[in-house]
């Protein structure tokens, strides 16, 4: 590793070696090579030619075959710093190594060509790695929400105790919005189409020059490049760029699951200061500098981090998107080729730590029933008085003096700090008619939280486990996060 000069912390800290690689220049220039030996595939099967004589052979295109992966990248280096163009300089650095060929090599093509192309292809990709990712959280999640569906845990609303629900039911809450995601995820990788070869402008011209004005032909070069490429199709209209607005959509979709995981990072903090559950901990691993007891959770709050970074990041392909002129401007690359790659490398980091976090979760069933059990008696409240109805109590007067004593067992908690004594004040009322026996009977945990264990088990069955299914083959994977 270099240290005399800036290093990006994705390559060194978050992102994975898979998602690093594909935005590689490796993974770059051997695809704009096999998108020249596609178009030169295409041009030589629609019988490019002229006065009769093919233009191109299938020796020539064998010849490009055999040097599609060996990139001889200190020619081509060399060559931009004469030319100042890098895909000129790739066209040239393939023909040293392609002698026979090197007279075809993008024939009729324009640079964007090989770069749109290679982006599409690339966050593609990219986008299906994603996919795995999302995937195998979602699969950890739910074993996650199941263990525990008929844990009960006090709710919060604006952080305050709220009507009971169980640990596996707030799970959902997480789950659903990343099944929310991996709907908009799937559905663009559904979407995504090449920009295909259709010149300076978008209007194929200069390949209906070298098809001598044949339309039907020129009408195919997409179609025959999408297919080589592995792809359905290629956007229909163009200018000299796929829109910029397609970097947009992809982005927008990543920055679902930044909101998502940053969610699910809050909350995992709230709970460990609650010390309810915690991420995973290390058994070397040092929380703070000054303070040795300290277990920070270091990966929720990287979690939250990153997906601030990929949220602000999808306002960059928006602009870019925005500020386009007519056919072409060049204003989008430096902006591009830093945003698109930068936001998967940092989803990738976010979501690589969402499993580890999910997979090593620390659930303290004690310290959530003791906070559960201070908490509940006020919640109980109706249903003792219901009770004490039932047994030839006054609603009115009850109520009454539930209020009362409800106002003073809570100045018994915050003014005196002393434990919660709603129950012992009922109890000790006879209005009530019942004793504490009685009364705490009420209070089990398990007749509080309504249907939350049933609707964890439906969601999980009927929601996420057919999709769970459909993609087996891609489940299991661990994720190993760096420092």
């Amino acid at each position: 590793m270099s240290t005399d000069r800036y290093t990006s912390p994705f390559c060194e800290r978050y992102a994975s070696k898979e998602m690093q690689y594909i935005f590689s220049p490796d993974k770059k220039f051997k695809t704009w090579r096999k998108l020249w030996i596609a178009l030169a595939e295409t041009e030589y099967e629609l019988g490019l030619s002229e006065n009769g004589k093919p233009v191109i052979s299938q020796e020539q295109i064998d010849e490009l075959k055999v040097h599609a992966e060996d990139i001889n990248y200190d020619v081509a280096k060399e060559r931009e710093k004469m030319v100042r163009h890098d895909v000129m300089s790739h066209v040239y650095a393939y023909g040293v190594q392609c002698p026979k060929a090197a007279g075809i090599i993008h024939l009729g093509a324009t640079s964007c060509y090989v770069g749109d192309n290679t982006d599409v292809i690339v966050m593609t990709e990219a986008m299906k790695l994603v996919r795995k990712k999302l995937l195998n959280v979602i699969n950890e999640l739910s074993k996650f929400a199941m263990e525990y569906k008929d844990l009960p845990t006090l709710a919060f609303t604006h952080f305050q105790p709220a009507q009971p629900t169980t640990v596996g039911k707030r799970a959902t809450l997480w789950l659903q919005e990343l099944m929310l995601d991996l709907s908009d995820l799937d559905y663009m990788i559904g979407q995504q189409k090449l920009l295909g070869c259709k010149g300076t402008t978008g209007t194929q011209a200069s390949f209906l020059e070298l098809f001598n004005g044949d339309h039907e032909k020129v009408r195919q070069i997409d179609k025959k490049i999408a297919e080589k490429m592995g792809f359905e199709a290629c956007y229909p209209v163009s200018g000299q760029t796929y829109s910029r607005k397609v970097d947009s959509r992809v982005l927008n979709v990543l920055s679902g699951i930044a909101q998502s995981a940053h969610k699910f990072s809050n909350d995992i903090r709230l709970l460990q200061h609650l010390k309810e559950i915690e991420e995973p901990f290390e058994k070397n691993q040092i929380g703070s500098s000054a303070m040795a007891y300290k277990r920070n959770p270091m990966r929720s709050e990287r979690i939250a981090s990153l997906s601030n970074y990929v949220m602000a990041d999808a306002l960059n392909p928006a602009f870019t998107a925005a500020t386009q002129w007519f056919e072409r401007t060049l204003d989008d690359s430096a902006n591009k080729r830093v945003s698109v790659p930068e936001a998967f490398l940092a989803i990738d980091g976010i979501l690589d730590l969402y499993l580890n976090v999910v997979d090593g979760l620390v659930v303290y069933d004690k310290v959530i029933y003791q906070r559960f059990m201070k908490e509940i008696p006020f919640m109980a409240t109706e249903n003792i008085m219901m009770d004490a109805v039932k047994r030839g109590g006054n609603r009115q007067e009850l109520h009454e003096l539930i209020r009362e004593y409800s106002m003073q067992a809570g100045a018994t908690v915050k003014k005196e700090g002393k434990e919660n004594n709603l129950v012992d004040l009922i109890a000790a009322d006879p209005a009530f008619g019942m004793t504490k026996e009685e009364i705490e009977a009420i209070l089990e945990p398990k007749n509080f939280v309504g249907r939350a264990p049933e609707q964890t088990e439906e969601f999980i069955t009927e929601v996420v486990k057919p999709v769970l299914d459909a993609n087996k083959d891609i489940l299991g994977m661990t994720a190993e996060i760096n420092v």
